[in-house]
């Protein structure tokens, strides 16, 4: 029965995954269907979280639009990402960066990984 599931799952991974870390400005191009219409849709975002593994791993990426806070979570190997580009890295010592939901302004921003 594991045998299968695992077989499963490697089939639905996708062969390259974009690479990027938590704290990471990224841009998701996600395909967004209206109708008979298919489009791709920029979310640009802080990492916050990934978590999971193999095909069920996730990640969530936060913006600030209007003043208001926005979250989204998609699946790593989601057939509906088109790629991941990375705008800028982040210097973070945390894995998950839940406190950046109580912090706006300057406050909210992840310091840059200057390299």
């Amino acid at each position: 029965m594991n045998e299968i599931i695992k077989s499963i799952e490697a089939a639905q991974m996708k062969e390259t995954v974009d690479s990027f870390n938590v704290g990471d400005t990224v841009r998701v191009h996600a395909k967004i269907k209206e109708g008979n219409r298919e489009r791709i849709q920029v979310f640009e975002g802080t990492v916050l979280k990934k978590q999971g593994g193999s095909n069920r791993a996730t990640f969530t990426v936060r913006k600030n639009s209007n003043g208001v806070g926005v979250e989204k979570t998609w699946p790593l190997h989601s057939p509906t990402i088109e790629k991941i580009e990375v705008v800028r890295l982040g210097k973070v010592r945390r894995a998950k960066l839940n406190y950046l939901r109580q912090r706006t302004g300057k406050a909210a921003k992840v310091k840059e990984l200057v390299k």
